[in-house]
């Protein structure tokens, strides 16, 4: 159990100690800091250990958001501090320069959770301090302030403050007033019944695999329960993150849930409404494939712009003024967002079109929606970066390698093409990745299946991918990198096993995409996290893209129509243990980051 020091003289009527058991602590009274750093030297050190001021008023959540929040391993508010095991030798030091500076000999009027929290401050901590709004968390010093502060807290409803904070401030309309309104109410339910995150993200899940299951059916009851069903298990999507926010139950588990599982269950649905049409007489495993493709590769825009300009300072391009004037404008706000097709809205319009028309319209429109929401974000993209001046730093340059997935053949090539690339202009870089990307692809999708022209562009793709690399992705447009990098590898695999014709190879080509594409998500959120790329070896055994590549269009070469079918699903297989078995090690172990999204919903 975590252990709280409450020090200083206690305050008749004070709600403290009760406030502090109720969030799950050992309350221990210290007269002077002296006892209190004896009673820290016996708290155990395994656990999280807080030093609050006796004196403190303040709401509950305010309390519970600084010293309860498992994200971060040193936090304060006003009149409270608190450290996790990994912060215990830095809270020992302060207490003992605080009890050497003559602060045991008594009660002082400053107060010592303060004091703490900037000696730790002064040793270059990070000390989290969480943003309380209009929640109070003070330390008055005589009762005329105290007074004044009980009647701040008896002004603001704890609960309701509680209820606004679960939810994200950036999601999009139809989450914002069409889910949120309940969600948090049904977050909330869950949390007085000590059901957690990582339930209800479970929970999520199966509803939507029931989901592709009845769409799978490919009648119209199937299809209408399949819509209903998907608009629950997003429902059940907001739910889990609003119920982590309402009862800060961070965890790295839940981290590797909450990243996978939103595109599990998509993917999942996508081939749900592929065999439901294959029942119907329709082969629409094409538009399921492509969809995926869009829509990973729209993420990957996402992934790498962001990552691209993590370091950066504030955007001053003309563009980025623009949009700030938009944001002045409320209506333009929510047009934005809804433009850019979030997974709310598209979740929405995909549960719609399946109740109402067919497989095929479905896809259509999913394709037409994504494929302009793609145009609208990378546009908008390319036009900040042209238009403005912040240089990369390395940290970017080295996320926007790892989110590249080079393997073995383009790293052994990319070293005597250095001397190559760093001679060429700055956007030849985006331009080669571009170039041999949009040779490979087309030649897979124009020409006759099982020729030798695929292999040749595929080769070639493999020597501007490794000049693409061989130098560090500083340059305005270099996040554009990884993207081509995608939509190659993905649109080449599609455009083979369209070609082939054979049974099942489309379906096996959506397989072999999904497992793929999951490392590469996998590789985002551990980026993310600040725990770097996936292992080398990981990315040497799965071959890098550019080594997948030219093995599919080998396998097309050499192989049989439906051979090739069996050979692409025998490379899913392998590629989906592969990386879902190291993914699972990392996300379960103790040294994974807890990454919890916040911003947008994609």
């Amino acid at each position: 159990m975590s252990t709280a020091i409450l020090t200083g003289q206690p305050v008749p009527g004070s709600s403290i100690e009760g406030d502090l058991r109720s969030l799950g602590f050992d309350v221990r009274v210290a007269s002077d800091t002296t006892e209190a750093e004896t009673l820290l030297a016996q708290a155990p050190v395994d656990e999280r250990v807080a030093v609050v001021d006796a004196r403190f008023v303040g709401h509950l959540h305010a309390l519970r958001l600084g010293l309860t929040d498992p994200r971060f391993d040193l936090a304060a508010v006003p009149g409270a501090v608190t450290v996790r095991p990994a912060g215990r030798q830095a809270l020992t030091r302060a207490m003992a320069r605080e009890n050497s500076a003559g602060g045991g000999n008594g009660p002082t009027a400053d107060s010592l959770a303060d004091r703490i929290a900037g000696s730790l401050d002064a040793d270059g901590l990070a000390v989290h301090r969480p943003e309380l709004g209009s929640l109070v968390a003070a330390v008055p010093t005589d009762p005329q302030g105290r007074n004044e502060a009980r009647q701040a807290v008896a002004a603001v409803d704890d609960e309701a403050v509680r209820l606004k904070s679960a939810v994200k401030s950036r999601d999009g309309f139809f989450t914002t007033f069409c889910i949120s309104p309940y969600s948090r109410y049904v977050a909330r339910w869950c949390a007085r019944r000590g059901l957690t995150p990582n339930q209800v993200t479970t929970a999520s899940l199966l509803t939507a695999l029931i989901a592709a299951g009845c769409a799978a059916t490919g009648t119209r009851g199937g299809f209408v329960a399949a819509g209903v069903l998907l608009i629950a298990s997003f429902v059940l999507d907001c739910t889990d993150g609003q119920l982590a926010r309402y009862s800060l139950q961070y965890s790295t588990l839940g981290a590797w849930l909450d990243a996978t599982f939103d595109r599990a269950k998509e993917y999942a649905y996508y081939a749900g409404l592929a065999l439901g049409a294959a029942r119907g007489g329709d082969d629409v495993w094409a538009l399921a494939l492509g969809a995926m493709v869009l829509q990973t590769c729209r993420h990957v825009v996402d992934f790498s712009f962001n990552e691209a300009n993590h370091d950066a300072t504030a955007n001053t391009s003309p563009t980025a003024a623009l949009s700030d004037r938009l944001d002045s404008v409320g209506w333009t706000v929510w047009l934005r967002r809804m433009i850019v097709l979030p997974i709310g809205e598209r979740w929405a319009l995909i549960a719609v079109l399946t109740a109402a028309t067919t497989p095929r319209i479905t896809f259509y429109v999913l394709l037409a929606g994504c494929a302009v929401a793609a145009a609208y974000t990378t546009a908008g993209r390319v036009l900040r970066s042209v238009t403005r001046t912040a240089h990369r730093t390395d940290r970017a340059a080295q996320a926007l390698a790892d989110l590249a997935d080079s393997g073995p053949l383009a790293q052994a090539l990319g070293g005597p093409a250095r001397g190559v690339a760093r001679r060429l202009p700055g956007i030849a870089t985006p331009v080669l990745a571009l170039a041999g990307g949009l040779a490979v692809t087309a030649t897979a999708a124009l020409t006759g299946f099982g020729g030798l022209w695929p292999v040749l562009a595929a080769a070639v793709y493999v020597l501007t991918s490794a000049v693409a690399v061989a130098r560090p992705l500083k340059g305005a447009l270099d996040w554009l990198v990884p993207p081509f990098f995608r939509a190659a590898e993905y649109g080449t695999v599609l455009a083979l096993a369209a070609r082939a014709g054979a049974h099942g190879a489309l379906p096996a080509a959506f397989g072999l995409v999904a497992a793929v594409a999951y490392h590469h998500y996998d590789t985002v959120y551990r980026i993310r996290g600040d725990a770097g790329a996936p292992p080398a070896w990981l990315v040497r055994a799965a071959g890098g893209h550019e080594g997948r590549t030219l093995l599919v269009t080998v396998l097309a070469a050499l192989l049989t129509a439906s051979q090739f079918a069996v050979a692409l699903t025998a490379l899913a297989v392998a590629v989906a243990l592969l990386v879902l078995a190291e993914s699972i090690r990392f996300w379960v172990s103790s040294g994974a980051p807890a990454v919890h999204d916040e911003g947008e919903p994609a």
